[in-house]
């Protein structure tokens, strides 16, 4: 599915960075949003459900794409090598899917990891055997579209994995099960778990480590989008330097989520600035409306190409799989990314467009915010109702005339010490890395 300029979608570099079962619901978003041909659509399903086990979903769409009642051969084929194997597996892990099930044996797990697989050994015959055949149960689990026993026998595989890879493997697992049902605040608790392993790892290459910071951002917009608290979530993981150079040398493409989470948060309008820079940086080697608006107002003072973009951000957004979540209410369908994106859009571009200019055409202002006249002035007279504008509107010259703003001592002591905390912070961290590798050699 190639990349189109009228609807600029990510998702041929968003995909590869996801597990396949995680590209399903983009492909369910652009399906309903009819980006592409439905036929499109289906094939490329098709082609991703054949390397996991969900084939009575492909065979449902196979019927659906060619308007017949019959599977393939093939396809029945593969279901009864699935459930053979299903069957096969669940044996090989009855044994310890048989304890976990018993709360009182459960009650004898301790925190040590050794004293368990003694005690399971001693008292059940449980070996090394039956926990590798508890991790491929789930991982087939998983592969069959069954989330729930998955994330289930991955977490209690964890408690008794001693091998630090696979136990990773789990946790991977476990993470897109948990996107996958949509359990928000236990998937965020699980993304730092991978991301505290990833940050203290020791990877047989860096390059392998920056690989699975990209993995994690990318798995991440599932989670960031939906939580509650996601739009502080994301700037605090995707700010952090070595994911920040993790997007810059290999994913630019995020640098679209980071953005509209800047824009729509107001609490974290101290940190724009730096993200101002990264964006002048990464100008020639990415070009996204989103990404291009911010340039516009805080680099270029472009007021006119700000409101072009601001039209071009509202297509991307109501087109792309994570900032376009839609809301039925009512008889109605609404994208409340969308209109949260536009009013602090047009925030920014009022804050920018008044610090330069002192008296302002109400006619002017209204064109640059994509409004007219008195939707303009009912949205001044509202910001300026609320104390977030100090400013006056004379009705007869209509004008809007900004009070002179004196800059205030606290915050500015408070910004700067914040400054000097943040790099301090990064000095000592250099120095504790620089130290490590030096004790390493």
């Amino acid at each position: 599915m190639a990349e189109t300029k009228e609807n600029y979608d990510l998702t041929p570099r968003v995909a590869p960075n996801l597990d396949r079962h995680l590209v399903f619901p983009i492909l369910e978003f652009l399906q309903e949003r009819q980006l592409y041909p439905d036929e499109q659509i289906l094939k490329f399903k098709i082609e991703l459900l054949n390397k996991t086990n969900m084939v009575d979903y492909a065979m449902d769409i196979h019927k659906s794409l060619y308007h017949t009642e019959d599977a393939p051969q093939d396809m029945v084929e593969r279901r009864a090598e699935v459930v053979a194997r299903l069957k096969s597996l669940e044996e090989a892990a009855a044994p310890l899917v048989t304890f976990l099930l018993n709360p009182a044996a459960v009650q004898e797990l301790r925190a040590d990891k050794q004293y368990n697989l003694q005690m399971l050994k001693e008292r059940y015959q449980i070996g090394p055997d039956q926990i590798e055949a508890l991790y491929q149960y789930a991982k087939f689990q998983f592969e069959c579209g069954n989330y729930s026993g998955a994330a289930d026998y991955l977490y209690q595989y964890r408690t008794l994995c001693s091998n630090l890879e696979r136990s990773l493997s789990a946790l991977w697992g476990k993470l897109a099960s948990e996107i996958l049902m949509q359990n928000w605040d236990i998937a965020f608790e699980e993304l730092n778990r991978v991301k505290d392993i990833i940050d203290s790892k020791s990877f047989a290459s860096p390059l392998n480590q920056v690989q699975n910071r990209i993995w994690l951002m990318h798995w991440g917009l599932y989670i960031f989008f939906n939580h509650d608290n996601g739009r502080t979530q994301i700037i605090d993981l995707f700010n952090q330097d070595k994911y920040l150079n993790a997007i810059q040398t290999s994913a630019p493409h995020l640098l679209r989520y980071l953005a509209t989470a800047f824009i729509v948060n107001k609490r974290k309008r101290p940190q724009l600035k730096e993200f101002i820079k990264v964006i002048q940086q990464e100008h020639y080697s990415y070009k996204d409306p989103i990404v291009e608006f911010l340039a516009c107002v805080f680099v270029n003072y472009d007021f006119d190409g700000a409101q072009k973009k601001m039209k071009e951000c509202e297509e991307v957004i109501v087109n792309d799989p994570f900032l376009g979540k839609r809301v039925e209410n009512g008889n109605f369908s609404t994208v409340p990314l969308r209109d949260e994106f536009l009013e602090n859009a047009r925030l920014f571009i009022f804050e920018t467009y008044c610090r330069i200019h002192q008296r302002i055409d109400m006619g002017v202002l209204a064109e640059k915010l994509n409004l007219n006249y008195e939707e303009a002035e009912r949205w001044i007279v509202n910001l300026i109702r609320t104390s977030k504008l100090d400013a006056k509107i004379d009705s007869e010259s209509g004008t809007v005339i900004m009070e002179p703003t004196q800059p205030n001592v606290h915050e500015q002591l408070i910004n700067h010490t914040k400054a000097l905390s943040g790099r301090t912070y990064k000095l000592v961290t250099q120095l504790l890395e620089h130290t490590q590798g030096q004790a390493a050699r």
